[in-house]
């Protein structure tokens, strides 16, 4: 494995483990060994080595052959270990993603990327006001065999977050001060306007799973999220809600969680997959939003096949509170959003930007030879993967490009420049559904009919 190490490769992994006893509910030991040529782990060596447990992570993505692993840092006598891997942070918990349903193997990571860059923690952390999580690509081996490209992250948790931990007096008493809760589905719940009774001496609440403090659930650790829907509900007068809604939030991280969600069609959140936290129960009852496996975006689906529509802003009107932030206007939250849409993308959001940090990870995953190995290793397991990786983005730029003008029709803003841009692309695959060549090469000057378009089907009118 270290032979492979040089200044143009990505860090390489070894997972060092009976991977037959490796399964989704309970963690095995094992070994992690990481090399890496920037020695941002340990700059005084290579390669580093820990103790470590394993289990498989995901839902649906259990069931895939290319899995992706949980991994807990140890001591020697299986204490938690906290590490700086790869320079992200010191952490004993960490995600090795196998990212198996990208077509382009970077949508999470890019978007938060563009989220962090975006979106900061309102309070002071630890972790630079970090609301999502950082990750580098690396190359998993298992036992020494190659098993592809995954991207390894840390974690949403309450130390990123900057929550306070739960106290516990000598009696066993225990105090929660921070609360952190994750969206796991659609039930009940999940829009923040009703919820059904349940049993709250469990981990999981309705739609929502306590991530945090999760050895502890009992009614104390359910009220704040009860309280909160109960506000966000039709319970909560108008007037009320109006006065009120930012002791429950903070209005700049709304703003961001609408635009960034909306700009990258990210179709698997709005609550699920969204993080809730609160620093302190015991000071005070506003909320974060914090994302969470944003890979169904960027014109890709849920399961890896295109998904070429965008967002409407309509799309909030069932979710509290934007059924009233945004439905009503309340303090002028959908004037502020039509603000922020045209302040980002004119600069973070801009087509420029989001083409230039495709263009950064496509030639890393192609100048380190991992995207090749990951093709010959992947491919159709369970979506087909292309020869060039460039091909694959092109669509994603083009993508892009339309959501914006799309948004920016939402949003009222100007679109000039964008209307040229996307009338100007050059695609380089356009086929009959007969597999006939298009003679033209740019979707605007085709006929009426239905083509295949960088490997998508679409449909001109």
């Amino acid at each position: 494995m270290k032979k492979m190490v040089n200044q143009h490769s990505l860090p390489l992994v070894n997972i060092i483990v009976d991977i037959s006893a490796v399964n989704k509910t309970e963690y095995v030991s094992g070994e992690i060994e990481i090399a890496d040529y920037w020695r941002r782990t340990d700059p005084s060596c290579e390669t580093v080595r820990y103790h470590c447990l394993f289990r498989i992570r995901g839902g649906s993505a259990a069931s895939r052959k290319k899995k992706s692993f949980a991994v807990k840092l140890t001591d020697d006598k299986g204490e938690d270990l906290n590490a700086n891997i790869l320079g992200i942070r010191e952490e004993n918990s960490w995600i090795l993603d196998a990212m198996a349903i990208d077509r382009i193997r970077m949508r999470n990571r890019l978007c938060f990327d563009v989220w962090n860059d975006i979106s900061k923690v309102p309070y002071d952390t630890k972790f630079e006001n970090r609301n999502g999580t950082k990750g580098e690509f690396v190359e998993v081996f298992v036992n020494g065999n190659y098993n592809g490209l995954y991207c390894m992250t840390d974690k949403i948790d309450r130390k990123l977050l900057g929550l306070k931990k739960a106290k516990i007096d000598d009696d066993e008493n225990v105090e929660v001060r921070g609360v952190l809760y994750k969206g796991m589905n659609w039930n009940s719940g999940w829009n923040l306007l009703s919820y059904k009774d349940a049993d709250v001496n469990t981990d999981v609440w309705n739609a929502w799973e306590l991530q945090y403090p999760d050895d502890y659930p009992s009614l104390d650790t359910w009220k704040p999220l009860m309280d909160l829907i109960d506000f966000c509900s039709s319970k909560t007068p108008y007037d009320t809600f109006c006065s009120s809604y930012k002791d429950y939030f903070y209005t700049g991280n709304l703003l961001d969680y609408v635009v960034i969600t909306m700009a990258l069609n990210v179709g698997d959140n709005c609550y699920k997959n969204t993080f809730l936290s609160v620093v302190d129960v015991n000071k005070g009852h506003r909320f974060l939003l914090s994302p969470w496996d944003m890979d169904m975006s960027l014109g890709g689906n849920y399961n890896g096949d295109y998904l070429d529509s965008f967002s409407d802003i309509d799309r909030y009107d069932y979710m509290g509170p934007f059924n009233r932030l945004i439905v009503q206007n309340v303090d002028g939250f959908r004037d502020a959003l039509s603000a922020k849409w045209a302040e980002l993308y004119k600069n973070q959001l801009s087509v420029e930007e989001i083409t230039s940090r495709l263009d950064h990870y496509a030639n890393m995953l192609v100048t380190s030879g991992a995207w090749e190995r990951e093709r010959d290793m992947w491919d159709g397991e369970p979506v087909p993967l292309k020869e060039s990786l460039f091909d694959e983005i092109q669509y994603v730029k083009d993508w892009y490009a339309r959501s914006c003008i799309h948004l920016c029709e939402q949003f009222d803003a100007e679109t000039t420049g964008l209307v040229n841009m996307v009338n100007e692309k050059d695609f380089q695959e356009i086929y009959t559904l007969d597999g006939r060549k298009a003679n033209n090469k740019n979707t605007n000057r085709l006929t009426k009919g239905v083509y295949i378009v960088n490997g998508r089907k679409i449909f001109i009118k």
